[in-house]
């Protein structure tokens, strides 16, 4: 995929830490990648957050992991108060959070291969009404976010615990190095994998810098961002599935 980007310049928007994985792929393939963070991640510190969990873990039947996020800042706070109680199954949203576990050590990670959302999560096996109904289920996440996914799963008979580890908030970003990109012409793309980003990006450039950017490609990670994004003007948006390997996919295919 040397040079299938050659000559285009595309905006990351994830979190500085989750970033650098995915700019070097696009350096990797010809294009500059631009660094344009629209989330910023803030662990939950306080011991007493974890410690209520944490001296109850073997209790649980699984742990789900909403997010790579969840899973660093989750076992960070629980591994602080006590080690991971073997019995206890481990599951993710996606391939992202299940190669996250596997650093950790977790061999056996339960998470769908497609759909990368609690929709395809739910419709596993290992969620269904039979499987769960009973079973004592803790959802680390951060704070806020869908709850389709507790709400189902006690629907279905489950003991639904949450654990928030960390926060999501707008960074202060300063919005003119991208906006005299696609002023000059020389922004090709913009890449955005969560609905708050597209939020934060509203916030950040305002109505003027949405206008600037409303015929700019917009590469999103579910249909549900990308409807978003057309609620703010930003109409010519690619939905790609999640993950870097598939974003980039996206662009090759769409500037190849």
């Amino acid at each position: 995929m040397g040079g299938a980007l050659s000559g285009r310049t595309i905006a990351v928007t994830r979190p500085t830490a989750q970033a650098e994985a995915l700019c070097r792929a696009i350096e990797e393939a010809g294009g500059e990648a631009f660094r344009f963070p629209l989330l910023e991640i803030v662990p939950v510190t306080d011991p007493a957050v974890f410690e209520s969990v944490a001296l109850r873990l073997d209790t649980f039947d699984l742990a789900f992991f909403v997010s790579p996020n969840a899973v660093e800042h989750g076992l960070a706070g629980l591994r602080q108060i006590r080690s991971w109680p073997p019995g206890v199954r481990v599951a993710a949203v996606g391939q992202g959070s299940a190669r996250a576990l596997d650093r950790h050590g977790f061999a056996e990670v339960i998470a769908p291969t497609q759909g990368f959302d609690s929709e395809a999560v739910l419709a596993l096996p290992s969620f269904a009404p039979e499987a769960v109904r009973g079973r004592a289920v803790l959802i680390v996440r951060g704070e806020g976010g869908r709850e389709l996914l507790g709400e189902t799963l006690s629907a279905r008979g489950a003991r639904v615990e949450h654990l928030s580890c960390y926060r999501r908030r707008c960074p202060a970003t300063d919005p003119a190095p991208l906006l005299e990109l696609a002023a000059c012409g020389r922004l090709d793309a913009l890449l955005i994998t969560t609905g708050e980003g597209v939020d934060h990006l509203v916030r950040i450039i305002g109505d003027e810098g949405l206008a600037r950017l409303s015929t700019i490609p917009v590469f999103v990670s579910h249909p549900r961002i990308a409807a978003r994004c057309h609620l703010h003007g930003l109409e010519q948006t690619i939905a790609a599935d999640a993950g870097d390997d598939a974003l980039l996919r996206a662009l090759i295919a769409f500037f190849g």
